[in-house]
């Protein structure tokens, strides 16, 4: 009777923490569905509304490692309900926020409590389950983080049209979070780390603002002219002042560790090639979530979806990208996640291969979208979690927390790139008109200059709808002829460099497949 009691006790522990995970995650992405109606209500502009994104992106990066480490030393459990409890009174903030000011403290508020929930999730996992359960386990916590990323934005748009008001985007999270917390102070077991040491306070603050610098680096990075904004000190500077502070902080903790110092982040892991290529790995699996961002867009520029319901078109690779998560975690218990990592780098490659070059119908989107959730899918959870523990030993929390960092690096930068190839497809259309209209006899000199104007400049979303306009069917053909090589040569990189990153991948795991088997060796039981 107590065996089946304490079982139930771990199972509803498990659904607590999955609960909070989706929950926290869903926060990320589900504002955007309502960035426009909320600077509505606070009379903002697009630029300073974007703020709510900036800083809740900032509290989740700064927040993350050091809550790993915090629950590390103080208890997973306890440090798991104070941030979820954080969170709750967060959104609450959020939602009942007077003025523009209190609701951007309120969101940078509510980020400190969900930039912990799934790092202690994956490591209560790793401190609680068996070896051979915690692929699984890990696995369903990636599913969770995953599809409620991607499906945050058309659950943010449901919930607005259906209750009206962008405050029940955030009110919800109250009683849910209630409920997380008196449920999770039954059932979830405490595990902490036995640390005597003192606090690493000075390296707390050294990796706070490295990681604030080299984000605001990246947030300035899209700027104007991508190669201008790179080079100016907003943006150069900002990224040498956090490599700079970074490379003081590996000072600082190699002195740490003969001073009976608890590291914020062991100076020994820094020395380990597998550590670096894991963290490598989850700045690459960051890009692969930026990739997907711009689907909506390419489905409505590419097969001619509605802007209206282009979001909806992420629903199958949401949908296989939680189904990957599982069964990335089955195949870590069962192969290893070496093996995984390459079988989700092989099926990546497939998947974004094929949304860049192959796509010619709405069928063979779904097919290419539905391969490549299911290869992303296979990294979001177990693979790089199990190695970046297997590194850490007992330093779990902070270890898998940088890898969180390096995921959000990864995710922070990418899209600002993949929109500089967008940019770039687009800017094609002052050459592709002439030619095209040339291919179909018509000298584009004869074009009256608005019709012009109307394809070759302005919002690309509209460009579309102003083709359709003119009446004159050889025309319409070639700017329509010359407007789809424009999108194709935008939106083919995006997915191009996603195989690549994928490639990337399975050389690392490949290459390094023995000492990342010498880490689980050396932790068999940890």
């Amino acid at each position: 009777m107590k065996t089946k009691t304490a079982q139930a006790a771990s199972t509803l522990g498990f659904v607590i923490l999955l609960i909070g995970v989706f929950m926290a995650a869903l926060d990320n992405g589900i504002i955007s569905a309502a960035l426009t109606t909320i600077n509505s209500s606070f009379d903002v502009s697009a630029t300073s509304g974007a703020w709510g994104i900036t800083l809740y992106t900032l509290g989740l990066a700064v927040a993350t490692p050091i809550v790993g480490k915090l629950a590390d030393r103080y208890g997973r459990k306890k440090l798991f309900l104070i941030e979820v409890i954080i969170f709750t009174v967060g959104s609450l903030g959020v939602a009942l926020s007077p003025n523009f000011s209190l609701f951007l403290a309120a969101r940078l508020f509510q980020a400190f409590g969900g930039g912990g929930i799934f790092i202690i999730a994956s490591s209560h996992v790793l401190s609680t389950f068996a070896k051979e359960k915690q692929g699984s386990k890990l696995g369903l916590l990636g599913a969770m983080n995953g599809i409620a990323s991607v499906i945050g934005p058309n659950i943010g748009s449901f919930l607005i049209d259906l209750t009206g008001n962008w405050h029940w985007l955030f009110l919800i999270n109250v009683p849910i979070g209630v409920l997380l917390v008196v449920f999770g102070w039954i059932s979830l077991q405490e595990t902490k780390t036995a640390v005597l040491s003192k606090i690493d306070f000075l390296g707390i603050s050294l990796l706070s603002f490295s990681i604030l610098s080299v984000m605001f680096a990246v947030n300035n990075l899209g700027e104007g002219n991508l190669l201008d904004s790179l080079l100016g000190w907003g943006t150069l500077g900002l990224l040498l002042l956090g490599v700079a502070l970074f490379a003081i902080l590996i000072f600082v903790e190699k002195r740490n560790e003969a001073k009976h110092v608890d590291p914020i982040l062991p100076y020994h892991l820094l020395r380990k090639p597998t550590y670096t290529m894991t963290m490598i790995m989850g700045a690459l699996s960051g890009l692969f979530i930026g990739a997907v961002i711009f689907i909506p867009s390419y489905a409505e520029q590419i097969l001619g979806i509605p802007a209206a319901k282009s979001g909806y078109w992420m629903t199958p690779l949401a949908l296989a990208s939680g189904i990957g998560a599982a069964g990335g975690g089955f195949f870590v218990d069962k192969q290893g996640p070496v093996k995984t990592l390459v079988l989700s780098g092989i099926i990546s490659i497939i998947g974004f291969g094929g949304l860049g070059l192959f796509v010619d119908s709405k069928l063979t989107f779904i097919l290419f979208s539905v391969i490549a959730g299911i290869g992303f899918g296979f990294v979001l959870g177990a693979p790089l979690t199990v190695l970046t523990s297997n590194a850490a030993g007992t330093q779990k929390g902070s270890a898998i927390g940088t890898l969180s960092v390096a995921r959000q690096i990864g995710l922070t930068i990418s899209p600002t790139i993949f929109a500089a190839f967008i940019q770039q497809g687009f800017s094609k259309l002052g050459t592709l008109i002439p030619e095209k209209l040339k291919a179909h006899g018509i000298d584009p000199a004869a074009m009256p200059s608005d019709a012009m104007e109307s394809v070759n400049g302005g919002g690309y979303a509209n460009i579309q709808e102003n083709i359709d306009k003119i009446p004159v069917q050889g025309v319409r053909d070639a700017l329509n002829e010359a407007y789809q090589s424009a999108v194709h040569s935008a939106y083919e990189p995006i997915y191009l460099t996603s195989a690549g990153a994928a490639l990337i991948m399975i050389l690392i795991a490949l290459i390094f497949s023995k000492k990342f088997a010498k880490d689980a060796n050396e932790h068999p039981a940890e």
